[in-house]
């Protein structure tokens, strides 16, 4: 029997849905995740857009953008999120180039100059029928006619057709959040994809933001069945060649149930070693 958690988020919603294994791991043991370099580009991308635009509109300038990557890069070589990547010099300088093309197809994607941000990194949180709905939107737009738009960054490839509309339930989340904590529902929600300068949109409507509710409870209440059975069944896909969780999985010939007193003891050897 294990604890069930009683607060959400849109990452372990798609977490369960892809995995309940993964989400135990991760949710319900709390063991940590390795960093990929895929992960550090984003974290390195968004923080240097939350830099960006916290500047007044009219300091958002190329340099202005240029300087707040070289803040992010300073901030990020220290932490695990670099460190424990064990990247080369070249390794290094290939991140860093690659996380400046990204900071400059998304300031060339829209005039930032124009963009009312009248939320950065935004942290919002509802509670709704026993559930804790919680969220960080990247960043909460009002436009010149008042209206309210989620614009969410995206660092990877853009969507395929079929999982169009499962990229646009997590901002879809956003919406919610924004109508239950601010009392407004935003006129648009927007994913901007910085590797091609694609953008996705979507218009919620109160049929949308019902269906994140009622796809919340559904995972809640399959959390509670197999944390009540013991049955947190791993779903291989291609996402298991960078899972840190594979060592443990049934699927690859592990053992879930070694998972804490393994993850516990590599921890420790690793205090002692620093």
């Amino acid at each position: 029997m294990y604890d069930v958690p009683t607060s959400l988020s849109p990452s372990r919603v798609e977490k369960f849905l892809s995995c309940p294994l993964a989400f135990r791991f991760a949710t319900i043991d709390k063991l940590p995740e390795h960093p990929s370099i895929h992960t550090t580009r984003g974290s390195l991308v968004h923080r240097a857009l939350e830099l960006a635009y916290a500047r007044p509109a009219h300091e958002r300038t190329p340099p202005a953008f240029d300087d707040a990557l070289a803040v992010a890069v300073a901030e990020f070589r220290t932490l695990p999120d670099v460190v424990d990547l064990g990247l080369s010099p070249e390794q290094q300088a290939t991140l860093e180039d690659e996380c400046r093309r990204l900071v400059e197809r998304a300031r060339t994607m829209e005039d930032p100059t124009a963009v009312q941000a009248i939320g950065i990194e935004l942290r919002l949180a509802a509670a709704v029928r026993g559930i804790e709905l919680r969220g960080v939107i990247d960043r909460l737009d009002r436009r010149d006619d008042g209206e309210l738009v989620v614009v969410d960054y995206k660092t990877g490839r853009p969507p395929s057709t079929s999982w169009e509309l499962r990229s646009l339930s997590g901002v879809q989340f956003y919406a919610f959040l924004c109508e239950q904590v601010l009392g407004r529902r935003p006129a648009l929600v927007r994913l901007m994809y910085l590797s091609t300068g694609e953008v996705l949109e979507a218009r919620p409507s109160a049929q949308s933001t019902r269906f994140v509710m009622t796809r919340a409870s559904a995972v809640l209440q399959a959390v509670e069945v197999a944390a009540r059975t013991d049955d947190f069944r791993p779903r291989p896909s291609a996402v298991c060649a960078s899972c840190s969780f594979q060592r443990w999985c049934p699927a690859f010939g592990g053992d879930p149930d070694r998972a804490v007193v393994e993850a516990t003891a590599a921890a420790l050897v690793d205090v002692v070693a620093t």
